[in-house]
């Protein structure tokens, strides 16, 4: 079976939404600056394509996160504000909807990582305050949040993401064991034990793997980078790339095909991938045209043809079509972004 086919049969987010009928190839970003989150059509060919019209109900904080349901027909923005601290739109070949109603219960801070689960039937927010992470039913808009886990994750939720079955939810955040997981049937679980051998700083970004095999920890902390096999739980830590990260790493992402991780992070050259296999290969030689400062997020297109990088200065996007290594830098949007780039998607 095919890797892409394969990520289908596990119901991964990425897989599934590549060949959902109807669906338009775009690229959002959440970012700082009003509008705060900005989307574009994309083409592997081409890339950026002419700007969407700004959601006419806006974010009200900077754009932390965004996340594509895997169906294709709805965009959540995680951000900052005075609540709801998470926004939902409609989402089509046109662009934007009118905005869904907030959740009753919102989350208690700034909202730093959302996530929808594969099957489109929940969404997750990472945030600032207790209970750091909250989850509600989805269908057509935010239904009653779940109960809180029974035992939270560390402080300040980061990032979250279901796994591609969505039988999990991990959370990377600030306090220790800086990633928290727990299985994941109409809600939360009793708490995974934590890894044997912890993320050595803050966690910032989490990802699962394709195939559900493994899961990824962007930390503030050397490696950087921490990633351990999954099987209901947390395997023994994979060893560090014999090349490291040179800061640190704020957003991480598998390769929809789950042959490559890639992690954005702090220092130059701000974005490192590597080959994966059961563990991190040789590191890929850095894109010739650099992001212009630290990286955010990270995202690679569903098809697996390209990667985008979120970062501090303009264009505070980059992108670069992908075949075993970066390709040349595709042109900056047209309509540039308003502020440094926090968060990217593709759907």
């Amino acid at each position: 079976m095919s890797p892409i086919l394969q990520s289908l049969a596990n119901g991964s987010a990425r897989g599934f939404r590549s060949f959902v009928a109807g669906s338009a190839s775009a690229i959002a970003i959440a970012h700082y600056n009003s509008p705060r989150v900005t989307a574009y059509p994309w083409s592997s060919a081409s890339g950026f394509g002419t700007k969407y019209a700004d959601p006419a109900t806006l974010p009200n904080g900077t754009g932390n996160a965004v996340a594509f349901k895997a169906q294709g027909d709805a965009i959540a923005v995680g951000h900052y504000g005075i609540g709801p601290f998470v926004s939902a739109y409609p989402w089509s070949a046109s662009g934007f909807g009118t905005k869904y109603s907030n959740p009753a219960t919102t989350p208690t801070g700034a909202a730093f990582g959302v996530a929808f689960r594969a099957q489109g039937d929940a969404i997750a927010v990472a945030h600032l305050n207790s209970p750091f992470v909250s989850a509600y039913p989805w269908s057509s808009g935010f239904g009653t949040k779940y109960a809180n886990p029974a035992t939270l994750p560390g402080y300040t939720g980061q990032s979250v993401n279901f796994s591609p079955s969505g039988n999990d939810i991990a959370i990377a955040g600030y306090g220790t064991p800086r990633v928290t997981a727990y299985p994941w049937s109409s809600g939360f679980g009793t708490k995974y034990a934590n890894p044997a051998t912890l993320p050595a700083g803050l966690g910032r970004g989490v990802d699962f793997s394709p195939s559900g095999n493994d899961v990824a920890v962007a930390h503030s902390t050397s490696p950087f980078i921490s990633a351990y096999p999954w099987s209901s739980g947390f395997g023994t830590k994979y060893s560090d790339p014999a090349t490291l990260p040179t800061g640190t790493g704020k957003g991480v992402a598998f390769k929809p095909q789950g042959d490559a991780i890639a992690v954005a992070h702090f220092n130059s050259p701000y974005i490192t991938a590597y080959p994966w296999s059961s563990g991190f290969g040789t590191k890929y030689a850095n894109p010739a045209t650099l992001p212009t400062d630290n990286g955010r997020g990270v995202s690679f297109s569903l098809q697996g043809d390209a990667i985008a990088v979120g970062h501090d200065l303009a264009p505070f996007v980059s992108a670069y079509p992908w075949s075993s290594g970066f390709g040349t830098k595709y042109a900056n949007p047209a309509s540039a972004l308003s502020g440094l780039g926090n968060g990217v998607d593709f759907n």
